[in-house]
């Protein structure tokens, strides 16, 4: 085999190759692809979300169709944030202005086991027709097995327009 001349491979040079070029696009493509999906995922986890904080009072309606002690069933719009969802809610409660020109509301719920209560004209008292527990005009208990008076909305008053706020356990009513 003396007549076999064996070619001589070239050494690499130290400058750019195809197959140094390559493997440098994949590389690249792998960063981006990982700074793609991995960038997004760390901004939501370490990142709080914006807080949207909206205002606590809502607008219940006009203070002119009030009679004073004579209880009145208000409906009004509240948005509420569930995580990443904002629900509107509609609610109610029973509004009472007194002759003092004080405004009171209640929250819709008897404080016994959460059964809605309505006002009785004739007998001027908000009734519970679950236990029968009774409250006064001014959300004291007067009878049945509820624990406490009514709960209570903060209110205030704009012009002719009540306000609700956000719900607090009662304190003392006003007398009527």
């Amino acid at each position: 085999m003396e007549g076999v001349r064996m070619a001589a491979v070239p050494p690499e040079a130290p400058g750019m190759t195809r197959r140094r070029f390559y493997v440098g696009a994949i590389y690249g493509l792998w960063g981006l692809i990982t700074a793609a999906l991995g960038l997004p995922a760390l901004v939501y986890l370490l990142v709080p979300p914006k807080v949207r904080k909206q205002s606590d009072w809502v607008e219940a309606g006009d203070l002119r169709q009030l009679t004073p002690n004579a209880p009145v069933e208000m409906t009004f719009r509240r948005n509420r944030a569930d995580g990443w969802k904002v629900i509107s809610e509609k609610s109610t409660t029973w509004v009472v202005k007194f002759p003092n020109n004080q405004v009171v509301a209640y929250a819709p719920q008897c404080t016994h086991l959460g059964c809605a209560y309505h006002w009785d004209q004739g007998k001027t008292e908000f009734i519970c027709p679950c236990h029968n527990s009774i409250f006064s005009i001014n959300g004291q208990v007067e009878g049945g097995p509820a624990p406490r008076p009514l709960d209570r909305y903060q209110t205030k008053v704009e012009g002719n327009k009540l306000l609700i706020g956000p719900l607090e356990p009662p304190s003392s009513g006003p007398t009527a």
